[in-house]
């Protein structure tokens, strides 16, 4: 596996990867973090994943050995609209996805120290991320296995209830 810069022409692979991570979601029963229909069927959602090939976001991309997209991590140094506002420099995962058949292969972590690199590399001591936290917080624990550390916790009105959401960090 490496891992590369992704950009406009490679929306179509992240949008394969959010398909199959809601699939594999709604089959638990898990709806709660991003619903049960696949981002590419709802046109908002793809407008969201199109803005990730462009600037100011930085999409990095895990490639297998035969070429194909496995996972991906979208980078910026602005956070998403209902996080809490840090007084330093940042860089924020916005988006973290891998191919749900590949579970445990050690992508997603390949990525999150791809992520740690980049924001030495940019001289930022601080990586933030913000997940679903409801439910049994499994997704949670998922990023505190990958060294994050809880900070705050925070709602988002949706019409079919309340979305809670968790920040987490990694300071370098």
């Amino acid at each position: 596996m490496k891992i590369r810069n992704g950009g406009p022409e490679d929306v179509p692979d992240l949008l394969a990867l959010l398909d199959g991570a809601v699939a594999w979601l709604a089959g638990q029963g898990r709806t709660g973090q991003w619903g049960d229909q696949p981002f590419s069927t709802l046109p908002a959602r793809v407008e969201h994943v199109e803005k990730y090939g462009r600037e100011p976001f930085l999409m990095r991309l895990a490639v297998d050995d035969e070429g194909r997209t496995v996972g991906a991590c979208v980078l910026s140094e602005e956070r998403g609209q209902y996080i809490p506002a840090v007084d330093e420099r940042e860089l924020y995962v916005r988006n973290l996805v891998t191919d749900r058949t590949r579970k445990g292969s050690g992508i997603g972590a390949a990525l999150i120290a791809d992520a740690l690199d980049e924001a030495r590399r940019r001289g930022i001591g601080l990586l933030r991320v913000d997940c679903y936290g409801g439910n049994d917080r499994k997704l949670v624990g998922q990023y505190r296995a990958l060294g994050f550390t809880e900070t705050e916790s925070f709602e988002v009105e949706q019409p079919n209830g309340v979305w809670v959401g968790q920040v987490l960090e990694i300071r370098l």
